[in-house]
């Protein structure tokens, strides 16, 4: 049996019935493992040895009562056998520092996924390395070259580079006067460029979820948005429906898959609008639980059997 510590955001706050992060942790204590808590800013480094002030966790899928937590105590992360980094982004200094820390004991103690893949494979700039799978796209902080850009597809969107869960993300249409002041006020919150690309219509018929273990494709569901809204993500009121890969999304899969395996990630979530990669998630992929349900599987389980086969 294994030891097993989640780095994750806090959990008495999660939703038990969408959350990817309790599937994964009640599929490894089904399996006997042992669970332990912990937050990001438990995480410390003294000496060269990391540690985190970490409490046993047992779960339990009842509403308003999913978690008992045992006792703080410290424990060096060489001396547990897998680490969940499972924090929501965004993917600031504080996350790439998390990275470097659980950098220094991994592959002894495994972490899932890989701290320094992660650290290298930021969503949105990981796909871009992917030539002829993402619709028109521009990373830049000139407006000038924004300009130019939409002039040349008309309607577009415009969302911060580190940003995840749909926010910040903003339809521009032909014509929007918008876009000035759009773009002074993310100059004004940070100092990394946007990324801007072709509004692809198709996006009202859904915005597919894809999940990938050890390269290979597990399951998937398509997430339609709510009327008026440019955003598919589930949590903003995108409505979650049964799918199935199509021909060019098994070859999406097939062309990004070796590459997903090569550098260690083994759970990651990718989404297609049409016949087009829009993002590749490698922090901390969601949806599980959905495909779960409509295609009655258990994604957790296909993930605890990559990790076991390391082990």
């Amino acid at each position: 049996m294994l030891s097993v510590a989640i780095q994750m955001d806090p959990i008495q706050h999660i939703n038990i019935n969408a959350d990817s992060t309790f599937a994964l942790g009640l599929e490894a204590q089904s399996r006997g493992h042992s669970l332990f808590y912990y937050e990001p800013h438990d995480l410390s480094m003294r000496d060269g040895r990391v540690y985190a002030q970490m409490r046993p966790l047992t779960l339990r899928r009842e509403i308003g009562n999913h978690s008992s937590l045992g006792s703080m105590e410290k424990i060096y992360l060489e001396d547990v056998d897998v680490v969940l980094m499972r924090q929501d982004p965004p993917f600031d200094m504080s996350y790439i520092t998390a990275t470097h820390l659980l950098e220094t004991v991994h592959p002894k103690t495994l972490v899932v996924n890989d701290p320094a893949e992660v650290r290298n494979a930021p969503e949105k700039l990981f796909a871009v390395r992917f030539k002829g799978l993402l619709p028109p796209t521009l990373i830049s902080r000139d407006p000038g070259e924004i300009r130019v850009f939409r002039k040349e597809f008309g309607d577009i969107i415009v969302k911060p580079l580190f940003g995840n869960g749909g926010m910040g993300v903003f339809r521009i249409r032909d014509g929007d006067e918008n876009l000035a002041s759009l773009l002074e006020m993310f100059g004004q919150m940070n100092r990394e460029p946007v990324i801007v690309q072709k509004y692809l219509p198709e996006v009202r018929q859904g915005d597919k979820r894809i999940i990938l273990v050890d390269g290979k494709p597990v399951g998937a569901i398509n997430r339609v948005p709510a009327e008026g809204e440019a955003r598919s993500n589930m949590h903003v009121g995108g409505r979650p429906e049964k799918w199935m890969l199509t021909k060019r999304e098994q070859e999406i899969c097939d062309i990004i898959g070796p590459e997903l395996k090569a550098r260690g990630l083994i759970f990651v979530g990718i989404d297609v609008i049409g016949d087009y990669l829009t993002e590749i998630n490698v922090t901390s992929p969601t949806g599980i639980q959905e495909i779960d349900r409509f295609d009655n599987a258990n994604l957790a389980g296909l993930v605890w059997d990559a990790i076991e086969a390391r082990r």
